[in-house]
């Protein structure tokens, strides 16, 4: 890899350490927010996986479909079983939660459960892309 497909990777990175930090934010301040916190969980999570698809030099269409994007991955590098489950977990948190006719109620262990999976997806795609985990968290 270029350093300028490194350049926009990490930049993926950063905007989705953008979305997971407000999720975290929102979450602290005001919990209430679940759809907001939720959605932001699932842009994090799609970002991280879109910057892997751009080290390993996928093309991708323009989607929120997060086990769509991990089939993708999937050609370059083994995906197993859980990731999938987790992306699944948030998969509908992308556009239903959106609009104020799609309410999906959430407990505060799901919205937990949420922001640590889009942890865990941080540390999995860095793991996968060989990058230094010491990036700053989101």
């Amino acid at each position: 890899m270029n350093d300028h497909n490194l350049s926009v990777v990490l930049s993926w990175f950063e905007k989705a350490d953008h979305d997971l930090g407000s999720a975290k934010i929102i979450f602290l301040h005001i919990p209430e927010y679940v759809d907001t916190i939720a959605f932001h969980c699932q842009q994090a999570v799609e970002k991280y996986i879109k910057a892997a698809l751009i080290y390993f030099g996928i093309d991708f269409k323009k989607t929120h479909d997060l086990p769509y994007l991990l089939d993708l991955l999937s050609c370059k590098t083994q995906i197993d079983t859980e990731t999938y489950e987790k992306a699944i977990l948030l998969n509908g948190f992308g556009v239903a939660l959106r609009y104020p006719n799609e309410i999906i109620p959430l407990s505060e262990a799901e919205i937990r459960k949420a922001i640590s999976v889009s942890e865990d997806f941080r540390d999995i795609m860095l793991k996968k892309m060989s990058i230094d985990n010491d990036l700053k968290t989101g």
